[in-house]
């Protein structure tokens, strides 16, 4: 991966074609909407962040975190490096009656977007393994702490790639979905390339008529100790892993305060 902004590259194209279909990951995505604000806010309230605090979701997607957090009373202000996904985004946060100050922005250069800084910023969904090299992970990390307030709180989940990595897994088990007309099934292909791996999402939606979605990226499986020190060398004073049996949230998280 070069020096150049995300907002050119593959990672953007992917979820700009992704973003219309990117409920069909989800059971039921309002569900999760609220499943997941409520997730972050037990998080912030044991960081002792107040209940009003002003959070950045710098990889925001179609604003399933940003969404429920607004919900929840948060100030939130979101990015993502992909136009298709904020649009998408807006017109949720619109439809759902919450304010959200929606721009696209490269989460390696934050600072010329927000000035400002937030009392929490969060990238979910594996969003930090998007950085192809250690290089890059660690621009997008004095990034996203640059824009923590002191004592601020950044929240991230990630893949286990410490498992993963020994194993190097060349697909990811299928969920499989009911719909009102038949059912969905997802599933992952991944084409490793020492710690990169070329990753195809299959959406199969197996109803009247049977249609196939494939959308097509790369990801570098990002070690615990790589992110952990270098959110030390951005400034953070505590950083702390979460797991799944002790969260009940389905990835690894990070929570880091600067």
């Amino acid at each position: 991966m070069t020096n150049k902004p995300l907002v050119e590259g593959v990672t953007q194209r992917f979820y700009d074609a992704l973003a219309a279909q990117y409920d069909k990951f989800y059971q039921d995505w309002d569900s999760a909407v609220k499943e997941e604000g409520a997730f972050l806010q037990g998080l912030f309230d044991k960081e002792g962040l107040p209940a009003a605090a002003s959070v950045l979701d710098c990889a925001c997607g179609v604003g399933t975190q940003a969404i429920g957090l607004a919900a929840l009373g948060y100030a939130v202000t979101a990015s993502d490096i992909s136009a298709g996904e904020i649009e998408e985004a807006k017109k949720k946060a619109a439809a759902r009656g919450v304010a959200i100050r929606f721009e696209q922005a490269d989460f390696r250069a934050l600072e010329p977007v927000f000035p400002e800084q937030f009392d929490a910023v969060i990238a979910m969904d594996n969003a930090l393994p998007h950085m192809l090299t250690a290089e890059d992970l660690a621009k997008a990390v004095a990034s996203i702490t640059g824009r923590l307030r002191k004592g601020g709180v950044f929240v991230a989940s990630i893949r286990d790639y410490d498992g993963i990595l020994q194993q190097k897994p060349a697909f990811s088990p299928p969920y499989v979905h009911k719909t009102a007309a038949g059912q969905r099934v997802l599933f992952q292909t991944w084409e490793w390339q020492g710690e990169n791996y070329k990753f195809v999402q299959y959406v199969i939606d197996d109803e009247d008529t049977v249609s196939v979605s494939r959308f097509a990226c790369e990801y570098r499986a990002t070690r615990r100790e790589e992110l952990t020190k270098l959110l030390y060398d951005g400034g953070c004073s505590e950083v702390k892993w979460l797991f799944p049996e002790e969260t009940g949230f389905y990835q690894p998280v990070v929570a880091a305060r600067k």
